[in-house]
């Protein structure tokens, strides 16, 4: 089996990054944030000839700052004017336009298919954080943007990056050469406390820059946390399944104790399970972010003849085994492996699970939320979208949810009650 270096590296030669000779991979920043701030850390430590030109956010200040800390770090390899520095929902346009061979974007997910594609219509290579879509309109646009790298054999990384992680890619090795024997059920968890909830909203912000602000707790910038944290968890086990998909998914989800204002609109646990064809395989999925409970990040595959416990890489039954090598996150080495394949000519892509392991994502996020049980194709032929479209966010539109007048807090899906389509 091919490595997930290995697979994602097109046969395909490209034309190098390094246009008429100059020795440089220019790139720019869209958001910055933590990730954002990480990903372009990760570039930049992959080779003096990574020079960074560009930078956005919603939030200009926040992309002023992210700058001055880099350029602190890196003080030969950034140089961004003060007119590559770029605000609004917009500032993708300005970043891409600011000749840029590379944009890498983390910024709310909402916007990821949307600044993807614009970026890889524009002729630019896309590294992008997951998840890489949060509604059926996304998926479509995910899919386009695949094709269109393709086309012009540009490289499109999503940052799914457990598929770079020596240990994992050796654990599917394992599983995919009959060491478990064939896969019955699976269990996924994403068990923690809240994450990214923001207290330090800028001075004098709006309704709607709080939200912005606050990502991570609004379902339609984030898609909220199934579709956030589990797709990691889905997008690996899909790897397992080398590419299996459910036929339907059924859920369920609420809201029990994270319920003030700094917690937005988003559920505080999820559940749900998929069904594979010939219902031979069923996968539960688990995430909460709620304080003061157990918590848990591992994925557990029962097979026939053998158990896979994930994150020890270890597997326990007729053949028992460990792995013994050495481990990463898979950041850094995703990005090691995308500016190495720039250098060399050769295009890395996410193209056999980006959209397979998004849209998984989305269907259990669904199924949680509506209550009901979803098949994968009405999922995708859907028109779901979470309001209102990212070409319709522009400065100033009034955000789609608002708080309680008397409880602070904002309304919440119902399952069973709200429709999606």
């Amino acid at each position: 089996m091919q490595t997930a270096a290995a697979a994602a590296v097109s046969s395909v030669i490209v034309p190098k990054v390094h246009a008429a000779g100059s020795g440089v991979i220019k790139i720019g920043v869209v958001g910055s944030g933590g990730r954002g701030l990480g990903a372009a850390q990760q570039a930049l430590v992959t080779g003096k000839d990574v020079k960074l030109v560009a930078m956005g956010d919603y939030f200009k200040v926040r992309a002023v700052n992210a700058a001055a800390a880099l350029k602190k770090q890196f003080p030969e390899q950034v140089d961004i004017p003060d007119d590559c520095i770029f605000g609004g929902f917009q500032n993708n346009e300005g970043v891409t336009a600011a000749g840029v061979d590379v944009v890498l974007i983390a910024c709310a997910a909402k916007f990821h298919p949307t600044y993807s594609l614009h970026a890889l219509r524009a002729g630019k290579h896309v590294f992008c954080e997951k998840p890489n879509a949060i509604d059926a309109l996304g998926i479509s646009d995910t899919v386009e943007a695949v094709k269109i790298s393709q086309e012009k054999n540009l490289s499109f990384l999503s940052g799914l990056q457990s598929r770079y992680c020596p240990q994992y890619q050796a654990v599917v090795e394992k599983i995919q050469n009959g060491a478990i024997g064939d896969v019955r059920m699976i269990q996924s968890t994403f068990l923690r406390a809240p994450y990214g909830v923001r207290d330090n909203v800028p001075a004098g912000s709006s309704e709607l820059d709080f939200q912005v602000w606050s990502q991570y707790m609004f379902n339609w910038l984030s898609g909220d946390d199934f579709t956030q944290s589990l797709v990691h968890n889905v997008d690996r086990m899909t790897w397992v399944l080398n590419g299996q998909i459910p036929t339907h998914a059924f859920g369920m989800g609420g809201r029990s104790s994270m319920i003030e204002r700094k917690y937005g609109n988003v559920f505080d646990h999820h559940a749900a399970t998929f069904i594979y064809p010939q219902d031979k395989l069923r996968y539960y999925a688990f995430c909460r972010t709620t304080n003061g409970c157990y918590n848990s990040y591992d994925d557990l595959i029962i097979g026939a003849k053998g158990t896979c416990y994930w994150n020890a890489a270890k597997i326990v039954g007729e053949e028992n085994w460990q792995y013994e090598g050495p481990k990463a996150g898979g950041h850094a080495e995703e990005q090691v492996a995308l500016f190495a394949g720039l250098r060399e000519g050769k295009r890395i892509h996410s193209d056999d699970y980006i959209v397979k392991s998004t849209t998984l994502a989305i269907l259990g996020q669904i199924a949680a939320y509506t209550g009901t049980m979803i098949s994968w194709d009405d999922m995708v032929k859907s028109k779901f979208v979470f309001k209102p479209a990212p070409n319709d966010c522009k400065e100033g539109i009034a955000p789609p949810v608002v708080p309680d007048e008397k409880t602070g807090s904002y309304p919440v899906v119902i399952p069973g009650q709200t429709k999606f389509w």
